[in-house]
């Protein structure tokens, strides 16, 4: 159930720390199996993430917060390297040197896209939209996670449009295959 009392930038900021403690524990995961069943997780949360950031977060960076428009280019920018390391990770044996490599260059842009968010955009975003509409936005967020895609898409686009009106559908395939596959996904 999405706490709608928190906002958005505290829920996003939430993710980021799980995000980074689920890379540790992968990172000192020493059995293959394991790392796998923690990479799922931590792919299919970083997804859901970035999809809820896409389509409520960066429209109100946009039109909100000055140079909003580029760094939002930016973030969309991170994403997508975001998007590849995770695809790698998903598409090699746990055991595989690519897999944990992958995992170190997934590491390096959480901890980028973390700093730069908790650090700028965030404090930028509460200093130019009112406390309430943030409130509305986490609720927004936390509703767009339960729906969002749970793998990483390389080829699909970074906007709310599409994640708003084909978001679901992908999501809804994404989660099929995840039961289907026994995988797990948080």
């Amino acid at each position: 159930m999405a706490d709608s009392a928190r906002d958005a930038t505290e829920i996003l900021a939430d993710d980021h720390k799980a995000f980074l403690a689920l890379v540790g524990s992968i990172e000192g995961e020493p059995h293959p199996a394991g790392r796998r069943e923690l990479a799922d997780t931590l792919i299919a949360e970083i997804m859901r993430h970035a999809v809820a950031e896409e389509m409520f977060v960066y429209p109100a960076i946009r039109a909100h917060v000055p140079d909003g428009a580029e760094q939002v280019r930016l973030d969309k920018a991170e994403h997508q390297e975001m998007v590849e390391a995770m695809k790698v990770m998903e598409d090699v044996d746990a055991s595989d040197p690519r897999f944990m490599a992958s995992l170190g260059r997934l590491r390096e842009l959480l901890v980028e896209h973390a700093s730069s968010e908790e650090g700028e955009q965030f404090p930028r975003l509460r200093a130019h939209v009112p406390a309430e509409e943030l409130r509305e936005m986490g609720a927004k967020v936390e509703a767009a996670k339960a729906l969002a895609p749970t793998r990483p898409h390389p080829m699909a686009p970074h906007s709310a449009l599409f994640h708003k009106l084909v978001g679901p559908g992908v999501g809804f395939v994404d989660r099929l295959r995840d039961r289907l596959e026994g995988r797990r996904t948080g």
